[in-house]
């Protein structure tokens, strides 16, 4: 392919590909009906439930935790419907990219693309690190250093992704199942030791707004928030199944919604459960929440604690090995239409993206390794999320105003009005990434900025006419420019 630009649209440079670039990049579809869609959704996030949510109590106290959820849990809830039409309507590898590309232009695309990518390749890391305190808690191995436990994740289950997505996503819906079994058992083991008063045990501060619901006052309701966030964070990966998917028009809607609503079911329980057993104090720092709440009400080694922790470990297993996909398809439909290097997107026999694949999971491995805080991981993960929510929901609000004839099998209830609470309530959450760690979220902030200055200079004038994504946003705009 040329890399000379035969046309200039909205600012940026593009060239046709071959018929032996596109033959090079592409993925296998029919490989998933929307059973294993709602399964890769639940798959996605299910980690959430049992580590990371509990240093929410520490921000706000169990009380603002609560509110955060509940807030995070509409935002969610809202932006998954408007997903499930825009996916229903534009369904492509790029999801998130593919939507704001055709909404916001080549710059919008590609901000939102790359604000998906920071949360998907450093989720993974997060994950990783709560496996090994899981590990650690479970004394395997005499480890006392958890980065061996880091290499073999990344090795194994990129691995099974490079054998093949329909390999995968039927494994990922197997570990996913066996970790749904291991909420149900904890739940069983909690409610008979559940006690309202436990959720309220941490002395109040004199912030304002503080007492016994929420200790921290009303700033630590913000706090939170990244948090809340962490029981539903990455099921809006879902459309980045869509060339994949058998029937991507019914399917994908079918599938996200149905993943949303399994997973507000064992957020709020795993949120009421644990702290209302063991004690909100006791939650508030734990790396292995769920067997630590067990331990904590049955007084100590319980069976039931060590079945949770082992058990436990497919959630952050299923997790893990889900947003490995999520993150090789963003970074394959990138490339692929020429946002990053094109080499990135290349696939093999098994068409599955294999540079996609190793490099994320590389970097991934080494900052696991290197940082080992699974709290402060979260919050970079987080800020590239919510910066993309927005974008996100801004881009349906655009589609709806701008191309009210766009055919949508699936329509979102409430239009606009959705899109656009949730967009109030991302935004909100950006704000907080920065209040709970002002280092992390610069960090990502300018992760974000190099990307975005990679495109302006560099390859902006390198697109790819041809990539699904941007083909549809060019036929809209001649259509609209001949209208």
């Amino acid at each position: 392919m040329s890399d000379r630009p035969r046309e200039h649209v909205q600012g940026a440079g593009y060239a046709r590909a071959g018929a032996d670039y596109l033959e090079r990049r592409t993925l296998r579809r029919g490989a998933a009906g929307w059973l294993l869609l709602a399964g890769l959704g639940v798959s996605y996030v299910i980690s959430g439930d049992f580590a990371g949510w509990n240093y929410g109590i520490a921000e706000g106290g169990w009380g603002g935790l609560l509110i955060a959820t509940v807030l995070m849990g509409t935002m969610y809830l809202f932006m998954v419907l408007g997903l499930a039409e825009m996916a229903s309507a534009l369904p492509t590898a790029g999801a998130g990219y593919g939507f704001a590309r055709r909404a916001l232009g080549p710059l919008g695309g590609f901000a939102t693309g790359t604000a998906i990518l920071i949360e998907y390749a450093i989720a993974p890391a997060a994950i990783a690190v709560f496996i090994g305190g899981y590990v650690e808690a479970l004394g395997l191995f005499g480890l006392t250093d958890a980065w061996p436990v880091y290499l073999v994740c990344y090795l194994v289950f990129v691995g099974v992704h490079l054998w093949g997505v329909g390999e995968a996503l039927r494994l990922m819906f197997a570990i996913t199942g066996v970790a749904v079994l291991a909420l149900a058992v904890f739940a069983v083991g909690m409610v008979p030791r559940f006690d309202p008063a436990n959720l309220f045990d941490i002395a109040p501060t004199d912030a304002a707004g503080a007492g016994p619901f929420l200790p921290f006052g009303f700033a630590g309701v913000l706090g939170a928030f990244v948090f809340g966030i962490w029981f539903f964070l990455a099921v809006e990966g879902v459309p980045l199944a869509a060339e994949e998917a058998r029937e991507p028009a019914r399917d994908m809607p079918r599938g996200i919604i149905a993943a949303m609503a399994v997973l507000l079911v064992t957020g709020f329980g795993v949120l009421l459960l644990a702290p209302g057993g063991a004690g909100a104090s006791v939650m508030a720092d734990s790396s292995n929440p769920l067997p630590e709440a067990l331990r904590e009400a049955y007084g100590g080694s319980a069976v039931i604690a060590d079945i949770v922790n082992y058990v436990g470990l497919a959630g952050l297993v299923a997790s893990f090995f889900s947003i490995i996909y999520a993150y090789s398809r963003q970074l394959f439909a990138l490339s692929r239409a020429g946002y990053l290097p094109r080499w990135l997107s290349l696939t093999g026999r098994r068409k599955t993206p294999y540079t996609a694949l190793i490099v994320p999971g590389t970097i991934g491995f080494a900052l696991a390794a290197a940082v080992g805080d699974g709290d402060r991981l979260i919050n970079i993960a987080v800020f590239g999320a919510t910066v993309s929510y927005a974008l996100m929901m801004v881009s349906h609000i655009v589609l709806r105003r701008r191309e009210p004839g766009l055919e949508r099998p699936y329509r979102t209830p409430g239009g606009a009005v959705t899109t656009g609470i949730a967009l109030v309530l991302a935004l909100c959450a950006v704000v907080a990434t920065f209040l709970v760690d002002m280092a992390g979220a610069a960090v990502a902030a300018g992760i974000l900025a190099a990307f975005l200055a990679y495109f302006w200079f560099h390859s902006r004038h390198r697109l790819v006419a041809d990539a699904p994504e941007e083909e549809f946003a060019l036929v809209e705009q001649a259509e609209s420019e001949l209208k």
